[in-house]
């Protein structure tokens, strides 16, 4: 088990019910333990939920309830890679449909504000196809998309469509 851990932070006591939204989508994911503040803090009181620690696809995680002094941005997301399009989309309508937002090219962002970028293993491997032309065809037909679409990936590193 690693020494390092992810601390995210979440306004109004949402660390538990996102830990609890995280484990309920992700294979290898669990709430493993709840800790209440032993003393009053800036942003609550003795006995409400302080901490959270969860693990999402096999990676620790802590959960701090810290208020509302900092937000998730872009800057640092989550990459889950997947093997196919049904996976693809499980995991980015999940996310979407519990309260949260497409963006372009595979992100979305959870209700919490975190990033999520759901990617198939397929276009990492055509981003980086060492025919340069496939690679940038699969990487003009990705600029297009919210949700990537494997099978228009696999099309454009197939040079299939237009050029």
């Amino acid at each position: 088990m690693t020494g390092l851990v992810p601390c995210l932070w979440f306004d109004n006591r949402q660390a538990r019910h996102a830990a609890e939204f995280y484990a309920s989508l992700f294979p290898d994911s669990h709430v493993d333990r709840v800790v209440a503040a032993p003393a009053d803090y800036p942003d609550g009181s003795q006995g409400q939920e302080l901490t959270v620690d969860f693990t999402v696809l096999g990676r620790r995680f802590l959960g701090l309830n810290g208020g509302p002094h900092f937000t998730p941005n872009e800057a640092v997301s989550f990459q889950v890679l997947t093997d196919d399009q049904g996976e693809t989309d499980r995991y980015w309508d999940a996310i979407i449909g519990n309260g949260g937002q497409a963006s372009e090219c595979g992100w979305c962002r959870d209700r919490w504000g975190f990033s999520w970028q759901i990617t198939p293993r397929v276009l990492m491997e055509a981003m980086a196809d060492p025919d340069r032309d496939a690679a940038r065809r699969v990487m003009e037909a990705m600029m297009t998309m919210r949700k990537i679409d494997i099978a228009a990936i696999e099309a454009a590193r197939a040079g299939l469509g237009s050029d």
